[in-house]
């Protein structure tokens, strides 16, 4: 795994997550236990900081990134991931705020001052534009994404199981003798 300081940071990732060789993490960043992070991702907390949750996936080619602090907005837009997000394959997330036992969906973008609550669901392909707040509960599709319909029980229950499966498989990974 690439991990870059930056700035004397040094990105700090648990020893319980897993971190693939293909990935670069970059400056401010903390990836708490269980959580992974898959192939061709980039998680680059060099003008802000980053913080990923427990149990959270950040799957294959996403790129997460924050906005610098400034004169307008002297906090900038860091990225806070919740615990038990599933991030899905080519995601981009940059200066937002994601909260627990999120699905974004695949090919998705979230982007600056963005809040999005506990147990949402946003479908692939999806563009949350600068600003928007998705509350819980519901399920989000569009681009620009709205909600579209309340998340039913079974798929409140299927975001703890997705992060839950991304655990037993960092779990396998972790456990290869690759040597």
């Amino acid at each position: 795994m690439a991990l870059r300081p930056l700035k004397h940071v040094q990105p700090q990732v648990h020893v319980d997550a897993f971190i693939d060789e293909q990935c670069i993490i970059i400056g401010d960043v903390h990836i708490d236990a269980d959580s992974s992070v898959w192939p061709y991702s980039v998680v680059r907390g060099d003008v802000n900081h980053i913080r990923i949750g427990h149990s959270t996936s950040i799957q294959d080619g996403s790129i997460l990134h924050v906005s610098h602090k400034n004169t307008s907005n002297p906090a900038g837009y860091p990225l806070i991931i919740g615990d038990q997000v599933t991030v899905g394959h080519r995601t981009i997330l940059h200066g937002c705020i994601i909260g627990n036992r999120v699905l974004v969906g695949m090919g998705s973008t979230i982007m600056d001052d963005v809040v999005i609550e506990d147990d949402v669901m946003i479908a692939a392909n999806s563009l949350v534009t600068p600003g928007k707040r998705l509350v819980s509960g519901f399920l989000y599709a569009g681009s620009p994404a709205r909600q579209k319909r309340p998340l039913t029980e079974a798929e409140l229950s299927s975001l703890t199981y997705m992060a839950d499966n991304y655990v037993n498989l960092k779990n396998q990974y972790l456990a290869q003798d690759l040597t």
